[in-house]
């Protein structure tokens, strides 16, 4: 796991859009094709934006979408496939495929399709985010480290919900769902990139308890820790806890 520090979420952004995209561009290269996961949330604006700004043939990606709630219509503004449609297929040509996840469907059915297709697609590389409770995708604490079954039903505590209530998606607590399809902790770890965006001051005690403690059900995204190929991009005020010792990039 390497950390790399920059003063401002955007500067922050640009360095993990740019690494997400040269591995994007050297699994193309050396298999002919990539797999790539897509996180969502404000953690990545910069980042997505970045990887749009690469030459990439996109006609050879496929792409995975890491979690949505259950029940929430793609027309809501905090609709996780809205946000990538938006912010991200919309803006590409011509790609290969991508599996977005229907929370409106039976939970079910789409995990198990889910599940197929994954299945079938070892992962180059995943965007992901760390969560003010220190979840690893909708993976709120105590997580399951041992399932590995891809995409499960979780239930959302109340500190994950207030997080999207708090960042303006939703106009009441009440109207946050309680429950999501996520992607699994062993499914992300089996991917061969991991890049973790986390910006902002309000991440900072999450990020000093999942990158200083032992790894931890408690601390979902502290098993980031044990990944071997994993770039974890703070912006200031994220790294402003952090134990002075940890090297940092």
């Amino acid at each position: 796991m390497k950390i790399y520090n920059r003063k401002d979420p955007s500067e922050m952004g640009k360095l993990a859009g740019d690494h997400a995209a040269e591995a994007i561009l050297d699994a193309i290269q050396n298999k002919g094709e990539a797999n790539i996961i897509l996180a969502t949330g404000t953690s990545q604006f910069e980042t997505i934006q970045t990887i749009l700004s690469h030459d990439i043939d996109w006609s050879k990606v496929t792409m995975f979408h890491l979690d949505e709630y259950l029940g929430l219509p793609v027309t809501h503004p905090a609709s996780f496939r809205k946000y990538l449609k938006e912010r991200f297929l919309d803006k590409v040509k011509g790609l290969k495929a991508y599996h977005l996840i229907d929370g409106e469907q039976d939970p079910m059915e789409e995990t198990n399709r889910l599940n197929e297709l994954i299945s079938q697609s070892p992962i180059d590389v995943a965007m992901v985010g760390i969560g003010e409770n220190g979840h690893l995708a909708f993976n709120d604490p105590p997580a399951d480290f041992e399932t590995t079954t891809p995409y499960l039903v979780v239930d959302l505590d109340v500190a994950c919900r207030q997080q999207q209530f708090g960042e303006g998606w939703f106009l009441t607590l009440e109207d946050v769902p309680k429950k999501a399809i996520s992607m699994s902790i062993q499914q992300i770890m089996k991917s061969n990139k991991i890049i973790c965006s986390v910006p902002d001051e309000r991440k900072a005690k999450a990020v000093k308890a999942c990158l200083e403690n032992e790894v931890s059900p408690e601390f979902p995204a502290s098993i980031l820790q044990q990944h071997a190929d994993c770039g974890i991009y703070l912006d200031e005020a994220a790294a402003s806890l952090l134990d002075a010792t940890i090297t940092v990039h």
